[in-house]
């Protein structure tokens, strides 16, 4: 991916200098009275030339490529961050309090974290450990769940139960979210239902409130929310004003609610 951005970057560099000639050429063009053939032909050679220097310079000098793709990435984050900071503010009840997510730890905490997760990533499961180191740790920490299936029909009918399953006994959702983000093997319907079993559910009750409306409404108010994040993977958490992608541990992520807690 590097090498295709660093080929892109010497070509736009190239294409920039020969754009300058041709609004150079065209502005002469306007000047003149009448088409001057001579002057089109001379245009198109310096053109050439011009090009050549540059493709020259840049292998003569190819950490150019690197400050031109340094510099631009710099700016698509800055761009990206000021996004998501807008993105949020117009946004936080959605994002920090809606009625559709679980919370764990303290629900009148002073931080809020929120955990855009999947029972099926990889990446989710080895971040639990973290959300318990945290919430250990921290008794003024709030963590906010908001399920964002997206790795296909198991982890989507997974979660489904699992809202369900909050529904009916929110009082036990976080030992079944543990269970069933912490087992083996990939979470199904039917593993998801025979955790909330085990849990004391009914599972006529579960399956009947599995086709709720809300649940539907749930997902798409999570799946708008992580468009406009511009959230494409799991986990992804929302920090203060930052989104922030990844599995970062437990003390990358302590350290973002110091920052937060000492502005």
């Amino acid at each position: 991916m590097a090498k295709v951005a660093l080929i892109g970057a010497a070509a736009g560099l190239v294409s920039i200098a020969a754009l300058a000639l041709g609004y150079h050429a065209g502005r002469t063009d306007l000047m003149a009275s009448a088409p001057d053939k001579t002057a089109v032909t001379a245009s198109t050679t310096d053109r050439t030339e011009i090009e050549g220097i540059v493709r020259n310079y840049l292998i003569n000098n190819p950490e150019v490529m690197l400050e031109v793709q340094t510099a631009l990435n710099t700016k698509q984050e800055a761009a990206q961050k000021e996004a998501s900071t807008r993105v949020i503010g117009e946004n936080k009840d959605k994002i920090f309090q809606s009625a559709n997510d679980a919370v764990f730890g303290n629900p009148t905490g002073d931080v809020t974290i929120v955990e855009f997760f999947d029972y099926n990533c990889g990446y989710c499961k080895k971040a639990l450990p973290d959300m318990d180191a945290l919430l250990k740790s921290d008794p003024n920490l709030r963590f906010v769940m908001k399920e964002f299936p997206i790795l296909g029909a198991d982890s989507t009918r997974a979660h489904i139960v699992a809202k369900a399953f909050k529904a009916v006994m929110p009082e036990k959702y976080l030992e079944f979210h543990r269970d069933l983000l912490g087992g083996e093997g990939r979470a199904t319907e039917a593993s998801a239902m025979a955790i909330a079993v085990k849990l004391g559910a009914n599972e006529a009750q579960i399956r009947e409130k599995m086709n709720s409306p809300e649940i539907t409404k749930s997902f798409q108010e999570t799946y708008d929310l992580a468009n406009n994040l511009s959230i494409t993977g799991t986990p992804s958490y929302v920090v203060g004003t930052e989104v922030v992608p990844g599995a970062l541990g437990a003390d990358a992520l302590a350290e973002r609610i110091s920052h937060i807690r000492n502005k």
